[in-house]
This record gives structure tokens, sequence and C-alpha cells, in this order.
């Protein structure tokens, strides 16, 4: 027997996450845990820091603590054994030389980094027992004389979840940003604009993209610090969403009703009179407002509003 197919999204509705090239049962269920459902969520979830590789460094230059772009000629690939099994691969660029030290690896791999083999290589230096070092940095196969051309922006670091790789959140992103149809509707700018004075913040969709693509002059220091004036375009309309938020919270609650308590003076006197004490003038006042405030059908978030 054939199953029927499953629904489609209806006319007029915006594309779901399926919609972007990859995206399947295992991989939705990591971006929900990242608070991704749609592709607009994508464009919301910012980086947490960027990495310059718009630039190769020498390896002589490099200094501890770095995070760089290195490019090299293989001089040896071995895999040592003493607390634990590890694959040591040197490169060197006429600089100087650079190991590279992978805890975890295949045979095929150490067998693919032979002598001869040119790679180029980003991650953090530090120092070894040989001299610098990066430990699993992310690297690939270049060929002498043929272009590999470096990237023209910074690249992006986004929040990590286990089973979903920098790489794929780049891509998705990415894929977001080239679709005309996922762009966002920018209800602030017009406003924005309209001010005397305003601030020279980009446009939504602009704003949005400059941060996922930061340019390779971007100011580093004024992103990590959020005074981008992308970043702060965003902060304000995050702010703004928020207050609405608050101010619709309140309009309801100027709706609702409550059910009036009318007054029980024969209740109020048995209770009084048990007390022991006689109440003073304030307290007498302050017992005739509480009973005026539960006599009406107004609810006590209202008449603490006023």
């Amino acid at each position: 027997m054939s199953r029927a197919a499953p629904p489609g999204p209806a006319a007029g509705a915006p594309p779901g996450l399926a919609s972007l090239r990859g995206v399947g049962p295992a991989l939705l269920e990591r971006l929900g845990k990242l608070g991704v459902h749609q592709p607009s969520d994508l464009l919301f979830l910012l980086p947490q820091r960027y990495e310059d590789r718009t630039r190769l460094r020498p390896i002589g230059s490099l200094r501890p603590g770095e995070r760089v772009v290195v490019e090299g000629e293989v001089l040896l690939a071995d895999v040592v054994v003493r607390r634990r099994r590890t694959l040591l691969v040197r490169i060197a660029d006429g600089t100087g030389q650079l190991t590279l030290r992978f805890f975890y690896f295949a045979n095929s791999q150490r067998d693919r980094l032979a002598p001869g083999t040119r790679l180029r290589c980003f991650g953090e230096v530090r120092p070894g027992p040989l001299g610098p070092e990066m430990v699993h940095p992310e690297y690939r196969q270049v060929v002498a004389g043929q272009p590999a051309p470096l990237p023209d922006r910074l690249t992006p670091v986004y929040p990590a979840v286990e089973g979903l790789t920098q790489a794929r959140l780049r891509d998705l992103v990415g894929q977001v940003l080239q679709r005309r149809d996922l762009a966002l509707v920018d209800y602030l700018g017009p406003v924005l604009r309209a001010l005397e004075g305003a601030p020279d913040w980009p446009e939504l969709n602009a704003a949005i993209r400059s941060l996922h693509e930061p340019p390779a002059d971007a100011d580093l220091g004024r992103l990590a610090a959020g005074r981008d004036p992308a970043q702060r375009r965003l902060a304000t309309e995050e702010m703004l969403a928020h207050h609405l938020a608050l101010r619709g919270l309140r309009e309801a609650g100027r709706q609702a009703r409550a059910i009036p308590l009318p007054p029980a003076p024969e209740l109020a006197g048995r209770f009084l009179a048990g007390l022991g004490f006689a109440l003073t003038a304030g307290q007498q006042a302050a017992l005739a407002d509480i009973g005026a405030d539960l006599a009406t059908d107004l609810p006590m978030m209202r008449l603490v509003q006023g």
C-alpha cells in the first residue's frame, strides 16, 4: 500500500528549515538545541566572536596564543607512542617550522600527509617541546603554484552544540543570506531615519549580513565590545521588541476583569476581635483601602499600576 505524501506548507507560508540544503531530522534536532526552528532564527544566531583567516602568517613570526593561518610543506609525519598514540606532522615554510599534533586520527590521514605535501592550516599556536605547535588544527591540502584564495571576510564563530560543526552552521547561515525570499521586513528602519539626528545605522538586512560576514578590515575590537553600528542597530531593535512585549502584556492586563468580593463586615469583625489588640488609625485606613479594592472588578495588577 502506498503511503500518502505529507502535506506541504500552506500557500504563502514562509519556507521551513527543511528547505535548506542538507537539513534532515538529525540536523533539525541539533538546531533546535540552539533555539533555531525556522530560517530567520539562523539570521539572529549571531557570532560570539570572529577569526581573521584573511592572511597567511610566516611560521617564523608566530607567537603563543595567536590563532592564525599558515602554509607549509610537510617534512615528516610520524606516529609516536608515549603516554598516548599521537600523530606528529612537521611543516616548514622557509621562515620556520611548526608541529601539528593530532591525538585522534586514522592511518589514512597519516598516509595523506606524506613529505612534500603542502598544507594550509588554521589553529592556535602554543609552545611545544620542539617549538611552536598546533593541536588538531583545521587544514587542507594546497598545490604550489595553483590559486588557493584566502577568505576576503572575517570568519564568524557561532554558539556550539554537540554534533554541529562551525562549517555546517556557516553554510546554513550563508544559504539563508542568499535567499531573497527569506529577507526580513525592516519595520524600524523608516522610523529611525525619520528621527532628527538619527544614528547612521544600517538597514536591518544589511546589519545582519555585516555581522555574519564582516569585511576583512572590520574593527575586531569594536565588534568584541558590541559597539559596531550593526550591533547597536540590532540591540536597539531587541530592546524595543522587549519593551513592546511588556506593553502588550500590560495592556492585556488592563482589559482583564476580576471577581468582585463584596464587604463582609461580620467576618471582618470576628477576625479583628480575635487579634487581641486594637488596630492603629493607619492600619484601619489600610484595611479600608484593601476592602475597597476587593469590591471592584479590577485585577490587583491594574490597581498597583494605577
